[in-house]
């Protein structure tokens, strides 16, 4: 009866654009709260209710000391409105997006939609956050009206750094709203979205659930360990490096408790073997949900000397000591980049010696077999799977992607040897010359639907190098970067060595392509430099360093800092516009790269800083440079020129860059390295990852049609001085006194107030720029015959972490 009152009291009018400016969140627990926190973190004024206000407090507590941080910056806990079922219903009436997201049970869902559904707008759109109900099911109550503005956006946990949203619609889901909300998402949050079908599960929690009862399965019928099949399952699959069950511990087995038993519930299909494991409920009823219980499979247990780490024995369902698994391929395979050259290594070993390759050759085809009868079932494409599969379990590669670099002509042969059914699907693929899921390069994919290959087509809005190598080419390439033609007269500069480290190669490339008189200069109206990698880039090349230094080959030393300092200031000085998109790590000389350039462009996770007192240097790229200009501008409103030497403002700039660089900080987004001044507060960010190269390029063009002139080195610039250092210099011993510093971190201090003051000289001397990339060199290289210097470069060279004084 309420349904129907509804229904004859809905407008009319069909909206057909659905502009978000105003989202809520219905449920403040640990998802609700951190989807909240990534609406504000995109900027957006967001109101989070609950049964009552303790709970939103206690939520909102929760997202301050969370970890990772929900929030980008604290402050945007400020953009989250607050309040309760009771009382705060009719302040939905502002919102133009409200998400439930409250327990995973149809009636609570219900019965809460049905309270919300009187105080919505008539273009207000209304989604149900859930990992596996059906969507249809939760719709069923809703005025006809409002289920036409109502489907499922399951978002992954936590929101702010898992990429995947799946969009469920309903029968009666109008197109455009979710067309709308995809939008919203993909731009402003940042995600990769996935559309699903209204299946249990959906794509990524199927896949993956069956993925973690199958692996379970595969364990104990080939007798190993929870050690092994960690070890197994990481990084030669190209999975998260944790593993399976290490990862489980990590995400909690209560959530993936709640997946599994809903899969195993609810799944009807023909792998009905897999089943949730009696030692997994075991685990679940004692309530051993992993690091956030304080054991899981894995547990610690203190010692006299610290601590053991405990793995459970699943047969005796007892902790026993965790053991390092020898396993030959996976030495083996350690080498190998490539990782679908390393799929077919592993694969290549006989499994009847060797319990890697009887393991791979068992989970895999299992894994392979299993999502070829899901297309069309959970999914209407296999593309659809893999991209769900890459953004919600972070895989390298999809199953199909896995499957072709395995080679799905060849599997199937063996598979059919071992009398196994092979889906139709597959019959389909091997009918087709390729006999491969994609081809030309991943472009398109096979549809077995139609017996084609399809053309994958993304947003118009995401720019990949890849694409732009395979449609215009590679202009100019050498071992360590690539010049690519992107259009419209733009041109990529992009790293490709490991971690993006910054040696010979990288720094001759980008001073040859970005001369004033280069032929790319004169061809190109812009340039941006990034890449396609998981980091921007770790910094220079510390191998090479530590070799000279170890030879005292001073002077070689010397002339590879000049170097890279004329690299710097190529891309500042280029007579055409340089935009640097920074993400991820963006360390050392990957950061100093990036303050040189006309604008940046990062993605939100930027891990950005100038960490070289790390391992006792301090930046000579340009770094110190960039900073001290910086801490003038802050000094005296953005003219440097006019800074007063002995202003408290620039004192005050002066000591907070000196601290933030003393202490190497990084960022922990993009937001804090704005706080931190490596980036501008006019360099935009942009959300998601997949955008960072086209903004980077439209940054480029706009420079390019404002009629760009590049900026002149400077030589008026008023040096801090000697009253700057002596505080400075202070502040360092009197972190030696507190027992805060060694009395090596001084001298690397002190070395670095030097610079950042121009040296000891008379507060507002004018110097230039390269006076500036002088000094920063003449102290680096002093540093450099420092025996402590070279012990903690080595150090860090070792374990891939810097050494504690």
């Amino acid at each position: 009866m309420a349904a129907s009152l509804a229904e004859a009291a809905a407008p009319t009018q069909r909206a057909t654009h659905w502009p978000i400016q105003r989202v809520a969140v219905l449920g403040a627990g640990t998802m609700g709260s951190r989807i909240a926190a990534h609406m504000a973190n995109a900027g957006f004024p967001v109101l989070l209710l609950d049964l009552d206000n303790a709970l939103v407090a206690k939520a909102l507590e929760g997202l301050k000391k969370s970890k990772p941080a929900a929030l980008a910056s604290p402050e945007f806990l400020a953009r989250i409105a607050t309040g309760n079922f009771q009382d705060d219903l009719p302040r939905l009436a502002d919102c133009d997006w409200v998400i439930e997201a409250v327990a995973e049970n149809l009636d609570i869902k219900r019965d809460l939609l049905a309270r919300v559904a009187s105080h919505l707008r008539p273009t207000a759109l209304l989604t149900t956050n859930t990992s596996g109900l059906p969507v249809a099911a939760i719709a069923q109550t809703l005025s006809a009206d409002l289920r036409r503005r109502f489907f499922g956006t399951h978002f992954f946990n936590p929101p702010r750094y898992m990429q995947l949203v799946e969009t469920i619609a309903a029968p009666e889901s109008d197109p455009s709203a979710v067309a709308a909300v995809t939008r919203f998402a993909e731009v402003q949050l940042g995600k990769t979205v996935v559309p699903a079908n209204d299946r249990p599960n959906f794509i990524a929690n199927r896949i993956g659930a069956f993925s973690l009862l199958n692996t379970i399965h595969v364990m104990q019928t080939q007798g190993l360990t929870i050690e092994e099949v960690d070890a197994l399952t990481g990084k030669p699959l190209g999975w998260p490096k944790t593993g399976t069950f290490r990862l489980a511990d990590m995400v909690g087995l209560d959530v993936l408790g709640s997946v599994v038993r809903n899969f195993a519930a609810n799944t009807r299909d023909e792998r009905a073997d897999i089943q949730l494991p009696a030692f997994l409920e075991e685990m679940l009823n004692r309530k051993w949900f992993g690091d956030k219980t304080g054991q899981g499979f894995y547990t610690k247990q203190k010692n006299a000397e610290g601590e053991d780490r405990l793995v459970l024995d699943v047969a005796l369902f007892d902790y026993r000591a965790a053991q390092k698994p020898r396993l030959a391929a996976l030495d083996m395979t350690k080498p190998i980049e490539s990782l679908p050259e390393r799929i077919r290594a592993l694969l290549s070993g006989n499994p009847e010696k060797d319990k890697a390759a009887a393991f791979y050759w068992q989970i895999l085809p299992d894994l392979w077999l299993y999502a070829a009868n899901r297309i069309g079932e959970i999914a209407d494409s296999l593309a659809d799977i893999d991209r769900a599969m890459r953004a919600g379990f972070n895989w390298e590669l999809g199953p199909f992607q896995m499957w072709d670099a395995a080679g799905a002509a060849e599997t199937a042969d063996k598979l059919r040897a071992q009398g196994r059914d092979l889906p139709d699907a597959l019959e389909k693929l091997l009918t087709t010359p390729e006999k491969s899921w994609y081809r030309r390069e991943g472009a398109e994919y096979f549809d077995p639907r139609t017996g084609n290959y399809v053309p994958i087509e993304p947003s118009s809005a995401v720019v990949t190098l890849a694409r732009a190598k395979r449609s215009r080419g590679v202009v100019h390439e050498n071992p360590g970067a690539s010049l690519i033609d992107v259009g419209d007269g733009v041109a990529c500069i992009e790293f490709h060595t490991k971690m993006n480290a910054l040696g010979g190669d990288i720094v001759h490339f980008v001073c040859q392509n970005l001369a004033p008189d280069a032929d790319p200069v004169r061809n190109f109206l812009a340039f941006v430099i990034t890449n396609d990698a998981a980091n921007f880039s770790a910094g220079a090349n510390l191998v090479q360093l530590l070799l000279a230094a170890q030879d005292e080959e001073w002077d070689e030393i010397d002339s590879y800092i000049a170097a890279f300092q004329q690299m710097t200031q190529a891309i500042k000085f280029c007579p055409a516009p340089v935009v640097v998109a920074p993400f991820g790590l963006t360390l050392g000389g990957g950061c100093e790269v990036s303050l040189h350039g006309v604008a940046r462009q990062p993605h939100l996770e930027l891990y950005m800083g100038l960490v070289e007192t790390g391992v006792g240097l301090i930046p000579a790229g340009g770094g110190c440079k960039e900073m001290t200009l910086r801490a003038l501008e802050l000094a005296s409103g953005a003219a440097p020129a006019t800074a007063r030497s002995d202003s408290v403002e620039l004192h005050h700039a002066l000591r907070t860059i000196f601290e933030n660089i003393a202490l190497a900080r990084v960022s922990t987004s993009a937001f804090e390295a704005r706080a931190l001044r490596l980036l501008r507060p006019s360099d935009a960010i942009t959300m998601n990852r997949d955008r960072v190269l086209h903004d980077a390029k439209e940054k480029a063009l706009a420079f390019a049609g404002a009629g760009y002139a590049p900026p002149l080195p400077r030589t008026d610039i008023p040096a801090p001085g000697d009253a700057a250092l002596a505080a400075l210099r202070l502040g360092a011993h009197m972190l030696r006194e507190g027992e805060y510093a060694s009395d090596h971190d001084v001298t690397v201090t002190t070395h670095l107030a030097t610079v950042l003051c121009g040296g000891s000289i008379t507060p507002g001397t004018l110097v230039s720029e390269q006076y500036l990339l002088d000094l920063e060199r003449e102290h680096f290289l002093s540093l450099c015959g420092e025996r402590r210097t070279q012990e903690r470069i080595a150090y860090t060279l070792k374990t891939g972490r810097p050494l504690r004084n």
